[in-house]
C-alpha cells in the first residue's frame, strides 16, 4: 500500500470524525483543509479535500452541498456508524477501538 493511499484512508476517517464532532455534523471544504493541516499536518489543496468528500459521498458516508466556491459535507447515518465502528466503509481507515 502506498503512502498516498494510507494518507487518503486516514484523512477520510479524520473527516468523518470531525463531522461527527461538529454541532450540525457539517463542515466546509476550506475549513476541513485548514483542520487537516493544523491538527494532522496533512497539507493538501481544497480540491483534494473536495475529492475526498466526493469519495465519501460515493460510499454514502456524507452528502455534499455546493456553497459558492466551496463544498459542504454533511455526515450521514452510514458515516456515523463507521465512526462508531459499527460498519466498515472500504477505503476509509477503521477507527481505533476505545481503550485500545
Amino acid at each position: 500500500m502506498s503512502i498516498e493511499t494510507i494518507i487518503k484512508e486516514e484523512a477520510r476517517l479524520i473527516i468523518l470524525k470531525e463531522l461527527s464532532n461538529q454541532p450540525n455534523q457539517s463542515i466546509t471544504s476550506e475549513a476541513m483543509r485548514r483542520f487537516l493541516l493544523s491538527d494532522f499536518l496533512i497539507d493538501k489543496p481544497r480540491e483534494w479535500v473536495e475529492m475526498e468528500f466526493q469519495y465519501l459521498q460515493h460510499m454514502e458516508a456524507v452528502e455534499i452541498i455546493p456553497a459558492g466556491s466551496v463544498k459542504i459535507a454533511r455526515l450521514t447515518e452510514r458515516g456515523e456508524l463507521h465512526v462508531k465502528g459499527m460498519v466498515t466503509i472500504a477505503g476509509v481507515q477503521r477507527p481505533s477501538r476505545i481503550g485500545a
